[in-house]
This record gives structure tokens, C-alpha cells and sequence, in this order.
């Protein structure tokens, strides 16, 4: 797992903007803005320590993770967001349960999100609606391609090479990455000639964008640890009616 204090960029993309304070208790807030969000009661008693999600840096998540630190701070200008990434969601997860982190964030469209939903565990505390970086094929430009190139991307967001992948190229091979930054750095160490990454991943790793670029409108979910007391309540068998 590696902690990072937000940098300057991330910390100005996800300020919360002026009369966007904290969450409120319930319900949906900001009608029509990024950060729509709806949440639950238990969102008031979990303070942000330390917030979880997928590495390395450069990932979407990053991103989503410091949004959240921010709006669970209100804004405030002087706290800088602590979000700790990990090789995988499974991961954080993990480390939600065993209390080194408070919250994790994990994007709607993972395809094992609904391991997390039924984890009696764990507890979904908030969802918010946040635009992604920009995504778009990246190359070094230190490399030459081949005509068939091999394409680094996480599983998620495999769809977009077809759309983004310049015509140029007579084909493609998909080979899978743990995330879109990974998948940045998979074409720096030469095992793949493109990725299907954000911004924030090509511009740490050193790559340009060689296609056009689009973000995602990406739900994120936001779990912390269900406590004894809560499982028991939230858990309890409750037999139909009419079966005594």
C-alpha cells in the first residue's frame, strides 16, 4: 500500500467549491453538479483517516478518493487529502476490515463490485456521481508501434480502445492491467506498445495521448467497516409472516 498526501494539481481538481461543505446526514445534495451524491446516516460517524482505493498513482480512483477526503472535510483548504492505493480493490478492502484505512472507493463499473455490496462485513455509506480524468491511447514516443499493436488496459474500461484506438492501426491485442495506470507504466517497461490510461497516469509515466480523449461519468461507491453492534441489527434473521 502506499500513502500519498494529494499533490497540488489533485487537491485543485477536487476542491470542494465555494457553499459545497460536508455531506449532509442524507439524501441527494447539489442536483445537477459533479459530486451528486446520496448518502446514508452512517457516513456522519465514520471520520476520514485515511481513504482507500486502487494504485498506483494516476488512477481514476486516485482521483475519486481525494474527492471524497474533500467533501468529508468540507473543503478545507489546509487538510490535505491521505489516501492510501493499493495493487488492487480486493486489497483495500482488506484493509478496510482490518482498520488501517476508514473508507474505501470503488468505481461502479469494476465488474466484482457486488462482492463488496454483500459483504456483511462492510457497509455502503455514500455513492457519488464523478467525472474521470480524460482517457485516451498513449504511446512512448521513444517506441515504434507495429501495425498491430499491444493495447495495456484495465478490464474495465475495455470498450474505449476500439472507440479511441487510432485507425492507422490494422488491429490490436488486449492485455489486461490491474489499472489504468499500470497500464501506462506496461508501455514504459516495454510490455505493451499503447494504453488505454488517464491523463494523470500518461503524464507520470512519461507518454502522449495519440488518439482523441474523452472522460467516463463514473458512480463511485463508498464502503467503511460495519461494526458488531450494526452487523447484529442490519443482520438479524427475520422470518416471513405467518411462519410461527
Amino acid at each position: 500500500m502506499v500513502t500519498t498526501a494529494a499533490s497540488d494539481h489533485l487537491a485543485a481538481e477536487h476542491r470542494v467549491p465555494a457553499g459545497h461543505g460536508a455531506w449532509p446526514a442524507g439524501g441527494v445534495d447539489l442536483p445537477g453538479g459533479a459530486g451528486d451524491l446520496l448518502t446514508r446516516e452512517i457516513i456522519r460517524h465514520r471520520p476520514a483517516r485515511l481513504v482507500g482505493t486502487l494504485g498506483p498513482q494516476g488512477t481514476s480512483s486516485e482521483e475519486a478518493a481525494g474527492f471524497l477526503w474533500d467533501r468529508l472535510h468540507g473543503g478545507a483548504p489546509k487538510c490535505e487529502p491521505q489516501v492510501g492505493l493499493y495493487d488492487t480493490y480486493e486489497q483495500a478492502g482488506n484493509a478496510l476490515r482490518s482498520g488501517e484505512i476508514s473508507h474505501v472507493v470503488i468505481a461502479n463499473a469494476y465488474a466484482r463490485i457486488n462482492e463488496f455490496y454483500m459483504d456483511t462485513r462492510i457497509a455502503l455509506a455514500a455513492a457519488f456521481v464523478l467525472e474521470t480524468p480524460l482517457y485516451g491511447i498513449a504511446r512512448d514516443l521513444d517506441h515504434k508501434v507495429p501495425a498491430v499493436p499491444v493495447v495495456a488496459t484495465h478490464p474495465a474500461p475495455v470498450p474505449l480502445v476500439d472507440q479511441l484506438l487510432p485507425a492507422r492501426y490494422t488491429g490490436r491485442k488486449i492485455t489486461l492491467t490491474p489499472s489504468t495506470s499500470a497500464a501506462a507504466r506496461a508501455v514504459r517497461e516495454r510490455t505493451a506498445d499503447l494504453a488505454l490510461t488517464t491523463e494523470p497516469a500518461a503524464d507520470r509515466y512519461g507518454l502522449r495521448f495519440i488518439s482523441r480523449t474523452r472522460t467516463i461519468q463514473m458512480v463511485w461507491s463508498v464502503f467503511v467497516a460495519e461494526d458488531a453492534q450494526q452487523h447484529r441489527a442490519h443482520h438479524t434473521r427475520r422470518d416471513p409472516p405467518g411462519s410461527h
